[in-house]
């Protein structure tokens, strides 16, 4: 039976603040679920006009999926946010790419009329489940030389990078990391953040406080600051502490329809999905994953780079996202480029991040009505990497 895949778009997207991991951290004594939850809830405080019921499905990612974020994610947090009992929810896990990856299987499930709208995105408790934290490596992986021994140090990997393009210095990376801190600051300066963080009570050693405000911005960075740093990955390497996103908790969660049921709601969506690639690497060099996922997406939409007006890459690295920007040929200075800041100001809660990504875009879009097309892309460990192509639906 032959049928027509309907149109996917994103409504709308929110996150939490970003803090710290850790015992320093906002959200220390915060379950992990309990950040999806609040996220989940404004949502729908947000979008009025998506009947709960109308949920086909919640679909949440965790990197971690044990203690406060092992219970099903998507229907654990759907039945505490108050989501009928009708609605389903599962979790996934692809590492960083998990809320990307919530996204495009809640595409498919709209795409096929499985759903006419779906909740995606991700949470990551890094204080609470520090990343290889309880897992069990299989030892084949090393003794059968599957992977290199760095590939599971995220740190060693891009060390690796800087020793695979020796052309990117720990200058370069240290000029990037100025400039997204410069850029973020600036963000939340012209209140671009306002519009996607959702503020939260949290309970610390203080009392009660509200987080809304990313832990890891840095205003005043400087390269000779960053030049002093140490280099905890390698003696004498070029990865620090400040070219770097730090270890990161937060949650994020989006709304997704079908096209013909955004316009029966009377909703006014941001972008179109227009098509979307995941790809592998070699694991030790982790960070070249959105080369070839970018790549395959432009192939797949039949786009071409130029067509691209702004571009959302997570940032886990500088040294991350100069490769990718050797490989297409993209300035690091371009405007175009993560032009609100990225994870290196505001933290990388690795699941959820994807969403931020696509919020962020959403916003740019809008603010760029004569850009058509954007695109989020992120690296993914053990050797991965993901890119989606929006177009604008207010060009």
């Amino acid at each position: 039976m032959a049928r027509t895949l309907r149109e996917v778009v994103y409504v709308d997207g929110v996150r939490t603040a970003f803090g710290r991991a850790g015992p320093g951290g906002s959200f220390w004594r915060t379950r992990a679920d309990d950040m999806g939850v609040k996220v989940v809830r404004e949502l729908l405080r947000r979008n009025p006009g998506i009947p709960p019921e109308r949920i086909g499905d919640v679909v949440l990612a965790a990197t971690s999926q044990v203690g406060d974020s092992g219970l099903t994610l998507g229907r654990d947090v759907a039945l505490l946010a108050g989501l009928p009992h009708t609605v389903p929810g599962f979790a996934v896990d692809r590492m960083c790419a998990g809320a990307l990856t919530a996204v495009t299987a809640g595409a498919g499930e709209i795409a096929m009329g499985a759903a006419d709208v779906v909740l995606a995105g991700g949470v990551e408790h890094m204080g609470h489940h520090p990343m290889g934290a309880n897992v069990d490596f299989n030892p084949r992986f090393v003794a059968e030389r599957l992977v290199d021994g760095s590939a599971v140090t995220m740190g060693s990997t891009a060390e690796n990078l800087h020793d695979r393009f020796p052309q990117l210095t720990r200058e370069d990376a240290d000029a990037f990391a100025v400039r997204s801190q410069q850029r973020a600051a600036a963000a939340w300066q012209d209140g671009v953040m306002r519009e996607t963080v959702v503020p939260m009570a949290v309970f610390t050693d203080g009392g009660w406080q509200r987080a809304d405000r990313d832990e890891f911005l840095r205003p005043d960075t400087t390269m000779e600051a960053l030049a002093a740093l140490r280099t905890p990955f390698r003696a004498g390497g070029r990865v620090t502490a400040g070219n770097s996103a730090g270890l990161t908790d937060g949650a994020t969660a989006c709304f997704l329809a079908a096209e013909d049921t955004a316009a029966e709601l009377g909703l006014r969506p941001a972008m179109r999905l227009a098509g979307f690639a995941f790809a592998g690497v070699e694991p030790e060099l982790m960070g070249l994953g959105p080369v070839p996922a970018t790549r395959r997406v432009l192939e797949q939409t039949g786009l071409s780079l130029d067509d691209i007006g702004l571009f959302e890459l997570n940032e886990p690295f500088a040294v991350q996202v100069l490769t990718w920007c050797d490989a297409l040929g993209v300035d690091p200075e371009d405007t175009r480029l993560n032009p609100y800041g990225g994870a290196i100001a505001c933290g990388h809660p690795l699941a959820a991040t994807g969403v931020r990504l696509m919020a962020q875009l959403a916003y740019g879009l809008r603010e760029r009505p004569d850009v058509r097309y954007g695109l989020t892309a992120l690296c993914v460990g053990m050797g991965m990497g993901t890119a989606l192509v929006w177009e604008n639906l207010a060009a």
